[in-house]
């Protein structure tokens, strides 16, 4: 084949084949090729290409018998900036390789396949045939000085608030307590940005969330955050309306602020359930704790405690005398001593395991919480941990996954854009996420009337306002966005120092206005780039057999006149006959004369061969045309 690509670039190579069309036509196309530094991809277009996970640009330009400067641009036009020595991942190598004219082919090691698939869904763990009910996971959420930690104290028993800095949780906490002979594992949360930050990364942990609201102060701004991250979770809520028992608590008056913020209460004609409780006095815990058994009844949670252990961090840390320490949930199967984990990108043997009261402990069963010792790193909070046979393997996975997350520090930006195009799955929901952060309530107001409206305009996408309040724009907020892949609306606000730097980080969009009428025409604008994009017919020109000619090889060629338009090499064409499609298929050569032609205008002669099909007689009709991708609007 490298005899042929080479034959066009002597000026006799026409002359030698004037006799020969089939054989004169085929080197043609390559001869812009052979000029290139891409040589070898012309021979092996066809070919498939075996790829890792991760792979190194090197290695990439090596598989492709390319240099790798080649490979490199490419990779630059799609703004991964990579060196030879860097990484990058299967979709980012893939997409390069085909647009280099290659097939690829993924190839996952053994060890990372078999333990991908023990990292099973929650619907997949409890349709099990030999799982058993497990304890509920709650998490427990609300505004500042509502109670959280005095709640799970009264559960506990114990004090817990005593001990820390101003009375606020100053970390992650897990619990598990026994109620009326059943288990509870409780998280007690710093804000709702832990628990976001955990469902960012993937791990859904939470089975309910209780919302804590006082009845003296209402709903509060981080009540109504607390709100939204849960609704966005897609978990249940449970409202604990706590401090019932002070004389200027005022239940109905939070329940009808509950109901403006989407939460509305059972007695109300909603669906959440509401306890009134005061954690000061211990009065309604009962009837807090009976609610979480019925709820956690309906959702039938369950867990086959015989498989290897597959959990998630919950908070790791460094301990200067005791090296990495993390806490696990344990989701299904049963953790012991001494297991080896793999942890995210980490792994280790475990040393010892220590409950919630400093307890040392051998084996926790499915929805228990445990400190563990033994890790050689401290893992990210949302990795999973999976318990392995051994200790090459666990190397080995760790290895990988290492590899994997260097590798998507230079892989695209996969976050929601405002100016993005429809690249949804086709079952997808059509909805544009929002996180509005607004200078004053009147402005916010006003801001969610114009985009009801254009919810009311669109029936194809809509428009989910995730969470709208007033201030600045704050890390939580990006992290909300991040993790319900939405876009953040400012609207005479800015971001502080710590929103920027994690925006800039995630790449979260963030978009800045001052006036209404240039955020609904933008938010409109976006909407219409949602909206899948139609595919449409474009008629490049008509032409008309004149003349047949068919070459010892079989070859029928049509001598053809251009009625209207054009006819192009890179076109479709359809024979007609008599008004009906003989033929729908693609331009195999097209000449003027004797040279090949890029396209022939209306008003002269060519020389057109149709792919696949000989059947061409005198008046037939040929129709060129292409397919075009049209943006649709509302």
């Amino acid at each position: 084949m490298s005899k042929n690509a080479r034959k066009p670039r002597g000026k006799g190579a026409r002359g030698k084949n004037a006799g020969g069309p089939a054989r004169g036509q085929q080197p043609r196309p390559q001869a812009p090729q052979a000029q290139t530094a891409t040589v070898p991809s012309a021979a092996a277009t066809a070919e498939t290409i075996i790829l890792g996970q991760v792979v190194s640009v090197g290695e990439l330009a090596e598989s492709l018998q390319m240099p790798p400067v080649d490979v490199i641009k490419p990779l630059m036009a799609r703004g991964v900036m990579a060196s030879i020595n860097q990484q990058i991942d299967y979709d980012t190598a893939a997409a390069v390789a085909e647009e280099l004219g290659f097939k690829v082919e993924l190839h996952v090691p053994e060890v990372v396949e078999q333990h991908d698939r023990d990292l099973r869904t929650r619907e997949e763990r409890d349709s099990d045939p030999n799982a058993i009910n497990r304890p509920p996971v709650v998490t427990i959420m609300g505004h500042v000085d509502h109670g959280k930690t005095k709640l799970l104290d009264v559960i506990r028993k114990t004090d817990v608030a005593e001990g820390e800095a101003g009375g606020i949780t100053q970390h992650i906490g897990a619990y598990q307590v026994e109620v009326n002979g059943r288990r509870i594992t409780f998280l007690d949360t710093p804000g709702h940005e832990a628990f976001t930050a955990m469902r960012a990364r993937g791990a859904k942990v939470t089975d309910i969330a209780i919302l804590v609201v006082a009845a003296d102060d209402g709903v509060m701004p981080q009540t109504r955050e607390a709100i939204n991250h849960a609704q966005a979770a897609e978990v249940p809520i449970i409202v604990a309306l706590n401090k019932i028992d002070l004389p200027q608590a005022n239940p109905e008056r939070v329940k009808q602020q509950l109901t403006d913020a989407g939460v509305i209460p059972e007695e109300y004609g909603g669906d959440v359930p509401l306890v009134e409780i005061s954690a000061k006095e211990e009065t309604g815990i009962e009837d807090l704790l009976e609610m979480i058994g019925l709820v956690s009844d309906l959702l039938e949670l369950k867990a086959n405690p015989d498989l290897n252990a597959v959990g998630v961090i919950v908070e790791a840390e460094i301990d200067r005398n005791r090296g990495p320490v993390a806490t696990v949930l344990v989701q299904s199967g049963t953790l012991q001593q001494r297991d080896i984990v793999v942890v995210g990108a980490t792994w280790g043997k475990i040393k010892a395991m220590h409950d919630d009261r400093a307890r040392r402990v051998r084996r926790v069963l499915p929805g228990g919480p445990v400190e563990i010792l033994g890790l050689v790193e401290a893992p990210q909070a949302g990795d999973y941990l999976q318990v392995v046979e051994d200790e090459k393997t666990a190397r080995d996975l760790a290895e990988v996954r290492q590899r994997q997350r260097r590798a998507e520090a230079f892989s695209e930006t996969r976050v929601v854009k405002l100016d993005d195009n429809y690249s949804a799955e086709e079952d997808a929901s059509q909805e544009l996420r929002l996180v509005i952060k607004a200078d004053v309530r009147g402005s916010l107001e006003a801001i969610q009337g114009s985009l009801q409206k254009l919810n009311e305009e669109s029936d194809s996408i809509g428009i989910r306002v995730v969470h709208a309040d007033t201030g600045a724009v704050t890390e939580s907020d990006v992290m909300l966005a991040q993790a319900s892949g939405g876009v953040i609306i400012g609207f005479g606000v800015r971001p502080d120092a710590a929103a920027k730097r994690s925006a800039d980080t995630s790449g979260v969009d963030v978009r800045y206005y001052n006036i209404i009428y240039n955020l609904v025409d933008e938010v409109r604008a976006a909407m219409s780039g949602l909206l899948k994009p139609e595919f449409r017919e474009v008629t490049d020109g008509y032409a008309e057999v004149r003349q047949v000619f068919r070459l010892p090889n079989r070859e029928v060629i049509a001598g053809l006149y251009i009625l209207d338009g054009k006819a192009a090499r890179n076109s479709k064409v359809r024979v007609l006959r008599s008004g009906t499609v003989l033929h729908d298929g693609t331009v195999s050569s097209l000449k003027r004369f004797k040279d090949d032609a890029r396209e022939v205008q209306t008003g002269y002669e060519c020389g057109l061969g149709v792919a696949n099909f000989n059947n061409i007689e005198e008046g037939d009709q040929i129709e060129f045309y292409h397919i075009e991708e049209f943006a649709r609007s509302l």
